[in-house]
Protein backbone atom coordinates (compact mmCIF):
# COMPACT_ATOMS: atom_id res chain seq x y z
CA UNK A 1 0.00 0.00 0.00
CA UNK A 2 3.09 2.38 0.49
CA UNK A 3 2.89 2.95 -3.42
CA UNK A 4 -0.85 4.57 -3.34
CA UNK A 5 -1.97 8.00 -2.84
CA UNK A 6 -4.06 8.72 -0.20
CA UNK A 7 -6.42 9.23 -2.47
CA UNK A 8 -6.23 5.89 -3.58
CA UNK A 9 -5.70 4.43 -0.51
CA UNK A 10 -9.28 6.05 0.17
CA UNK A 11 -11.45 4.33 -2.84
CA UNK A 12 -9.55 1.24 -1.95
CA UNK A 13 -11.20 0.84 1.66
CA UNK A 14 -14.41 2.48 0.49
CA UNK A 15 -14.44 -0.56 -2.16
CA UNK A 16 -13.24 -3.32 0.43
CA UNK A 17 -15.97 -2.27 2.76
CA UNK A 18 -18.94 -2.45 -0.32
CA UNK A 19 -17.48 -5.54 -1.04
CA UNK A 20 -17.71 -7.13 2.58
CA UNK A 21 -21.23 -5.74 2.76
CA UNK A 22 -22.40 -7.03 -0.13
CA UNK A 23 -20.60 -10.41 0.52
CA UNK A 24 -22.31 -9.74 4.03
CA UNK A 25 -25.70 -9.68 2.17
CA UNK A 26 -25.45 -11.88 -0.81
CA UNK A 27 -24.53 -14.51 2.47
CA UNK A 28 -27.31 -14.08 4.10
CA UNK A 29 -29.90 -13.76 1.14
CA UNK A 30 -28.44 -17.43 -0.20
CA UNK A 31 -28.79 -18.76 3.92
CA UNK A 32 -32.67 -17.50 3.83
CA UNK A 33 -33.18 -19.28 0.11
CA UNK A 34 -31.70 -22.37 1.56
CA UNK A 35 -33.38 -22.34 4.55
CA UNK A 36 -36.48 -21.53 3.06
CA UNK A 37 -35.98 -24.48 0.34
CA UNK A 38 -35.12 -26.88 3.33
CA UNK A 39 -38.38 -26.98 4.79
CA UNK A 40 -40.07 -27.25 0.91
CA UNK A 41 -38.16 -28.89 -1.25
CA UNK A 42 -34.90 -29.82 0.00
CA UNK A 43 -34.90 -31.10 3.73
CA UNK A 44 -34.92 -34.66 4.60
CA UNK A 45 -36.72 -34.63 7.54
CA UNK A 46 -35.74 -37.25 10.70
CA UNK A 47 -38.45 -38.64 10.92
CA UNK A 48 -41.40 -39.03 8.28
CA UNK A 49 -44.59 -39.17 8.66
CA UNK A 50 -46.60 -42.34 8.08
CA UNK A 51 -49.54 -41.49 5.83
CA UNK A 52 -50.88 -44.94 6.11
CA UNK A 53 -50.49 -45.42 10.05
CA UNK A 54 -53.89 -46.84 10.26
CA UNK A 55 -54.20 -48.89 7.36
CA UNK A 56 -56.62 -47.11 5.99
CA UNK A 57 -55.21 -44.88 3.14
CA UNK A 58 -57.54 -44.92 0.32
CA UNK A 59 -54.77 -45.63 -1.88
CA UNK A 60 -53.96 -48.95 0.16
CA UNK A 61 -57.56 -49.93 0.10
CA UNK A 62 -58.06 -50.77 -3.90
CA UNK A 63 -55.99 -52.38 -6.50
CA UNK A 64 -52.98 -50.29 -7.35
CA UNK A 65 -52.83 -49.52 -11.30
CA UNK A 66 -51.32 -51.50 -13.88
CA UNK A 67 -50.56 -48.12 -16.18
CA UNK A 68 -52.54 -46.63 -19.33
CA UNK A 69 -56.45 -46.89 -19.42
CA UNK A 70 -56.16 -48.04 -16.03
CA UNK A 71 -55.38 -45.42 -13.84
CA UNK A 72 -58.51 -43.49 -14.74
CA UNK A 73 -60.60 -46.97 -12.79
CA UNK A 74 -57.51 -46.57 -9.86
CA UNK A 75 -58.12 -43.18 -9.40
CA UNK A 76 -62.20 -43.50 -9.24
CA UNK A 77 -62.17 -46.60 -7.03
CA UNK A 78 -59.49 -44.19 -4.42
CA UNK A 79 -62.76 -41.47 -4.72
CA UNK A 80 -65.11 -44.02 -3.83
CA UNK A 81 -63.14 -45.03 -1.22
CA UNK A 82 -62.05 -41.23 0.58
CA UNK A 83 -63.22 -40.59 3.98
CA UNK A 84 -65.12 -36.91 3.87
CA UNK A 85 -65.48 -36.88 8.08
CA UNK A 86 -63.51 -35.52 10.50
CA UNK A 87 -63.12 -38.13 13.44
CA UNK A 88 -63.21 -36.02 17.14
CA UNK A 89 -61.57 -37.49 20.59
CA UNK A 90 -62.17 -35.90 23.58
CA UNK A 91 -59.94 -37.64 26.16
CA UNK A 92 -60.90 -36.61 29.77
CA UNK A 93 -59.14 -37.68 32.39
CA UNK A 94 -60.86 -38.81 35.71
CA UNK A 95 -61.00 -36.83 38.55
CA UNK A 96 -59.01 -37.10 41.87
CA UNK A 97 -59.27 -39.68 44.09
CA UNK A 98 -58.45 -41.67 46.81
CA UNK A 99 -54.94 -43.24 46.34
CA UNK A 100 -54.65 -44.45 49.26
CA UNK A 101 -57.69 -47.47 48.75
CA UNK A 102 -56.16 -50.65 48.96
CA UNK A 103 -58.58 -51.95 45.90
CA UNK A 104 -59.91 -50.26 42.79
CA UNK A 105 -63.11 -50.33 44.55
CA UNK A 106 -61.95 -48.22 47.19
CA UNK A 107 -60.29 -45.61 44.92
CA UNK A 108 -63.49 -43.11 44.70
CA UNK A 109 -63.19 -39.74 43.87
CA UNK A 110 -62.30 -36.97 46.84
CA UNK A 111 -65.03 -34.24 46.64
CA UNK A 112 -62.38 -32.03 45.05
CA UNK A 113 -62.54 -34.67 42.23
CA UNK A 114 -66.32 -35.02 42.10
CA UNK A 115 -65.94 -31.20 41.39
CA UNK A 116 -63.47 -31.08 38.78
CA UNK A 117 -65.89 -34.17 36.83
CA UNK A 118 -68.92 -31.82 36.95
CA UNK A 119 -67.05 -28.66 36.15
CA UNK A 120 -65.27 -30.75 33.13
CA UNK A 121 -68.95 -32.01 32.60
CA UNK A 122 -70.47 -28.17 32.15
CA UNK A 123 -67.69 -27.16 30.10
CA UNK A 124 -68.65 -30.23 27.84
CA UNK A 125 -72.28 -28.62 28.05
CA UNK A 126 -71.08 -25.32 27.17
CA UNK A 127 -68.67 -26.60 23.89
CA UNK A 128 -72.21 -27.80 22.54
CA UNK A 129 -70.51 -30.03 20.47
CA UNK A 130 -72.99 -32.90 18.73
CA UNK A 131 -71.59 -35.77 21.12
CA UNK A 132 -71.79 -39.20 19.11
CA UNK A 133 -71.14 -41.50 22.01
CA UNK A 134 -69.49 -41.25 25.98
CA UNK A 135 -67.05 -44.66 26.21
CA UNK A 136 -65.24 -45.08 30.04
CA UNK A 137 -62.67 -47.07 31.77
CA UNK A 138 -64.39 -50.16 33.72
CA UNK A 139 -62.05 -48.57 36.77
CA UNK A 140 -64.08 -46.80 39.38
CA UNK A 141 -62.53 -43.63 39.29
CA UNK A 142 -63.51 -42.86 35.49
CA UNK A 143 -66.57 -44.69 35.94
CA UNK A 144 -67.58 -42.32 38.61
CA UNK A 145 -65.85 -38.99 36.59
CA UNK A 146 -68.17 -40.17 33.47
CA UNK A 147 -71.33 -40.59 35.66
CA UNK A 148 -70.83 -36.75 36.68
CA UNK A 149 -70.16 -35.70 33.21
CA UNK A 150 -73.33 -37.10 32.01
CA UNK A 151 -75.68 -35.23 34.26
CA UNK A 152 -74.36 -32.12 32.30
CA UNK A 153 -74.53 -33.60 28.70
CA UNK A 154 -77.90 -34.50 27.21
CA UNK A 155 -78.53 -38.58 26.40
CA UNK A 156 -75.75 -39.99 24.51
CA UNK A 157 -74.74 -43.64 24.10
CA UNK A 158 -72.79 -44.74 26.67
CA UNK A 159 -70.58 -48.11 27.13
CA UNK A 160 -67.55 -49.61 29.00
CA UNK A 161 -64.08 -50.51 27.56
CA UNK A 162 -62.02 -52.23 29.58
CA UNK A 163 -58.97 -51.72 26.95
CA UNK A 164 -59.11 -47.99 28.43
CA UNK A 165 -58.14 -49.30 32.15
CA UNK A 166 -55.06 -47.33 33.93
CA UNK A 167 -51.54 -49.04 33.00
CA UNK A 168 -47.75 -48.75 32.10
CA UNK A 169 -48.13 -48.84 28.30
CA UNK A 170 -43.77 -49.14 27.38
CA UNK A 171 -41.13 -48.10 29.38
CA UNK A 172 -39.97 -44.60 29.37
CA UNK A 173 -37.44 -43.05 28.36
CA UNK A 174 -35.47 -41.22 30.11
CA UNK A 175 -36.76 -43.69 32.99
CA UNK A 176 -38.13 -42.18 36.06
CA UNK A 177 -35.81 -43.86 39.15
CA UNK A 178 -38.61 -43.87 41.60
CA UNK A 179 -41.30 -45.68 39.78
CA UNK A 180 -40.07 -48.67 38.62
CA UNK A 181 -43.19 -51.24 37.81
CA UNK A 182 -41.85 -54.63 36.88
CA UNK A 183 -41.26 -55.41 33.04
CA UNK A 184 -44.14 -58.00 32.93
CA UNK A 185 -46.56 -55.25 33.54
CA UNK A 186 -45.17 -53.23 30.41
CA UNK A 187 -46.01 -56.51 28.21
CA UNK A 188 -49.35 -56.78 29.20
CA UNK A 189 -50.36 -53.47 29.79
CA UNK A 190 -49.04 -51.94 26.62
CA UNK A 191 -50.08 -54.90 24.15
CA UNK A 192 -53.78 -53.67 25.91
CA UNK A 193 -53.41 -50.04 25.52
CA UNK A 194 -51.97 -50.20 21.81
CA UNK A 195 -55.44 -52.41 21.35
CA UNK A 196 -57.47 -49.46 22.63
CA UNK A 197 -55.49 -46.95 20.77
CA UNK A 198 -56.05 -48.99 17.74
CA UNK A 199 -60.17 -49.84 18.53
CA UNK A 200 -60.46 -45.55 18.56
CA UNK A 201 -58.00 -43.95 16.55
CA UNK A 202 -58.52 -43.93 12.75
CA UNK A 203 -60.24 -42.10 10.18
CA UNK A 204 -63.57 -42.00 9.28
CA UNK A 205 -65.21 -44.88 7.20
CA UNK A 206 -66.28 -44.05 3.96
CA UNK A 207 -70.07 -44.01 4.78
CA UNK A 208 -69.58 -42.22 8.21
CA UNK A 209 -71.54 -39.17 6.28
CA UNK A 210 -70.75 -36.15 9.32
CA UNK A 211 -67.81 -35.14 11.96
CA UNK A 212 -68.36 -38.00 14.93
CA UNK A 213 -67.07 -36.31 18.75
CA UNK A 214 -66.18 -39.17 20.98
CA UNK A 215 -65.87 -38.61 24.40
CA UNK A 216 -63.47 -41.46 26.08
CA UNK A 217 -63.15 -41.07 30.09
CA UNK A 218 -59.89 -42.75 30.44
CA UNK A 219 -56.50 -42.63 32.39
CA UNK A 220 -53.34 -40.18 32.39
CA UNK A 221 -50.78 -43.06 31.24
CA UNK A 222 -53.32 -44.36 28.71
CA UNK A 223 -54.03 -40.82 27.11
CA UNK A 224 -50.29 -39.88 26.82
CA UNK A 225 -49.75 -42.39 25.64
CA UNK A 226 -52.09 -42.08 22.81
CA UNK A 227 -51.43 -38.63 22.13
CA UNK A 228 -47.72 -39.54 21.49
CA UNK A 229 -48.81 -42.15 19.47
CA UNK A 230 -51.45 -40.28 17.72
CA UNK A 231 -48.72 -37.95 16.39
CA UNK A 232 -46.31 -40.02 15.61
CA UNK A 233 -44.07 -39.11 18.63
CA UNK A 234 -42.01 -41.40 19.94
CA UNK A 235 -44.40 -43.70 22.32
CA UNK A 236 -41.58 -43.88 25.06
CA UNK A 237 -41.96 -39.99 25.75
CA UNK A 238 -45.15 -40.19 27.05
CA UNK A 239 -44.47 -40.28 30.65
CA UNK A 240 -42.85 -36.38 29.88
CA UNK A 241 -46.15 -35.25 29.55
CA UNK A 242 -48.32 -33.99 32.70
CA UNK A 243 -51.95 -34.03 32.66
CA UNK A 244 -54.35 -32.78 35.18
CA UNK A 245 -57.45 -34.26 36.67
CA UNK A 246 -60.15 -34.61 34.82
CA UNK A 247 -58.63 -32.04 32.16
CA UNK A 248 -59.53 -32.22 28.30
CA UNK A 249 -57.40 -33.36 25.41
CA UNK A 250 -58.89 -33.05 22.42
CA UNK A 251 -57.25 -35.00 18.85
CA UNK A 252 -59.01 -34.73 15.26
CA UNK A 253 -58.10 -37.19 12.12
CA UNK A 254 -58.98 -35.45 9.45
CA UNK A 255 -60.06 -37.86 6.15
CA UNK A 256 -56.86 -37.39 4.79
CA UNK A 257 -55.18 -38.84 8.02
CA UNK A 258 -53.68 -36.16 9.21
CA UNK A 259 -53.66 -35.78 13.22
CA UNK A 260 -54.24 -32.50 14.95
CA UNK A 261 -53.79 -32.21 18.78
CA UNK A 262 -56.11 -29.13 19.18
CA UNK A 263 -55.89 -29.07 23.49
CA UNK A 264 -53.73 -30.90 25.21
CA UNK A 265 -54.54 -31.99 29.25
CA UNK A 266 -57.18 -28.71 29.08
CA UNK A 267 -58.47 -26.77 32.59
CA UNK A 268 -59.15 -23.33 31.59
CA UNK A 269 -62.78 -24.15 32.46
CA UNK A 270 -61.59 -24.27 36.54
CA UNK A 271 -60.57 -21.68 38.65
CA UNK A 272 -56.73 -22.11 40.27
CA UNK A 273 -57.48 -23.85 43.64
CA UNK A 274 -59.58 -26.64 41.87
CA UNK A 275 -56.77 -27.82 39.32
CA UNK A 276 -54.78 -30.81 40.45
CA UNK A 277 -52.61 -33.65 39.19
CA UNK A 278 -51.89 -36.10 41.61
Amino acid sequence: MNGFTKFQKFVLAGLGACGGALTLYYSFHSDRKRAFASWTTNYTPTCEWDSNWDKRDPTSLVKPSKGGSDDNRYNEAVERVKPKAVRHLLLIRHGQYNMSGKSDEERILTDLGRKQAKLTGLRLQELSMPYTRLVRSTMTRANETAQIILSSLPAIPVSDCCLLEEGSPIPPEPPIGSWKPEPCQFYQDGARIEAAFRKYFYRAEKSQERDSYDILVCHANVIRYFVCRALQFPPEAWLRLSLHHASITWISVMPSGRVILRALGDTGHMPPDVITSS
